[in-house]
């Protein structure tokens, strides 16, 4: 389903504007904008804060959970909530699931290389799980886990609501996308999920912890990178 622009060519009278809540003022002299535009976005950040709280806790409330029962600490997402970027991995690993941090082992270490090939910081993009806790003896989460997380991973996605998202490895493509195709196929295009009504810009490549294990690989995920980087600036975007 492909979301149509709405047009927004409409036309509001007084007595519409001041129901909405807003105080507006009406005169000649010239309005300083850039307040405005301080304040919502003040407002946007604490209302962001507040929502990614809300649902820490309601996924840190789960009942019989496996995953949960199993492991040391809930690894939720960090970052710049700001950011125009998601990346969005498997699970956590143990060093995750004892900081409570994203990735902070190797494939953290490779992943910030990554980024850095096409001039991004980690700290400047959000970065999360499919799944928040650590499945056991390191598996991949079965599709059990995977479905009843991704409901949780839409409500992550659209209260970050980026510009693009990075889905690495087959985990986050089967949770977000729902393709249960070969990784390999599908890695490298650009395609548009929805999500809660929105649509986003998806990308899928290979996991880090996947390319530590088949290095042979690299050359195919600095190929999705490089597509990255061109989105990001046809796109304009500041990361």
């Amino acid at each position: 389903m492909i979301k149509k622009p709405i047009n927004q060519n409409d036309s509001y009278n007084l007595e519409i504007l001041n129901s909405v809540g807003y105080d507006y003022e009406f005169n000649n002299n010239p309005i300083n904008r850039l307040i405005n535009k301080i304040n919502t976005s003040k407002m946007s950040q604490e209302n962001k804060t507040k929502n990614l709280e809300m649902l820490k806790q309601e996924i840190n409330s789960i009942e019989n959970c496996k995953l949960k029962e199993n492991s040391n600490k809930i690894v939720f997402g960090d970052g710049n909530i700001n950011s125009s970027l998601m990346v969005i991995g498997e699970a956590p690993g143990k060093k995750e699931d004892l900081s409570g941090k994203t990735f902070v082992d190797e494939d953290g270490d490779l992943l910030i290389k990554m980024l850095l090939a096409i001039n991004i910081k980690k700290e400047n993009i959000y970065t999360t799980y499919v799944v928040n806790y650590r499945p056991p003896e390191d598996r991949k989460p079965n599709t059990d886990e995977i479905k009843r997380y991704s409901i949780f991973l839409q409500k992550h996605i659209a209260i970050i609501n980026p510009k693009l998202i990075i889905l690495m490895g087959s985990t986050a493509m089967q949770a977000l996308t729902g393709l249960n195709s070969k990784i390999s196929i599908e890695r490298g295009k650009w395609k548009e999920v929805i999500v809660k009504n929105t649509n986003y810009n998806v990308i899928i490549t290979f996991n880090p912890s996947y390319l530590l294990r088949v290095p042979e690989n690299k050359k195919h995920s600095w190929e999705d990178l490089k597509k990255i980087r061109k989105k990001i600036d046809e796109l304009n975007l500041k990361i």
